[in-house]
């Protein structure tokens, strides 16, 4: 294998470890996982989600109180995922959906994006800081079906 073949492969390999990461946030959250959550964090990383700035730990405990209060059940979504990467320091924008079968209704859609900044420590990738930016949230009516 040539030399940028073999690099091509490390960033190749680096992107979808940092992709697996932004997945499993979404797969814990939604399951109220706290190891899953945790996991995707550095022991040290900040999360801003607007209402709630802090660590991880804290960050997972205000996550899951706030869902158990307001939801029977709820769906956290990614799409657009794009990274910037910069040897064991990588910039991270992925949109996101979240749809939450509220206990009062309505209904809540809502999208923003995550801005991660990742970094590679001891051969893993893990979030150091994120923001979360809500950028619409919309009430959903309940829809009969046949």
């Amino acid at each position: 294998m040539t030399p940028q073949q073999e690099q091509t492969l490390r960033e190749l390999h680096d992107r979808q470890q940092i992709l697996d990461c932004v997945h499993r946030y979404c797969r814990g959250v939604d399951r109220f996982d706290r190891d899953l959550v945790l996991s995707v964090y550095h022991p040290d990383a900040i999360d801003d989600h607007g209402a709630f700035v802090g660590g991880r730990e804290a960050f997972v405990d205000w996550a899951f109180a706030y869902h158990k209060e307001h939801q029977i059940s709820h769906h956290h979504m990614v799409f657009n995922h794009s990274i910037e990467l910069d040897g064991d320091r990588a910039h991270s924008e992925t949109y996101w959906l979240f749809f939450g079968e509220n206990r009062s209704k309505p209904n809540t859609l809502a999208i923003g994006r995550y801005l991660d900044r990742f970094e590679k420590r001891d051969g893993r990738w893990a979030i150091a800081a994120r923001v979360c930016i809500s950028e619409c949230v919309n009430d959903l009516a309940e829809t009969s079906l046949p």
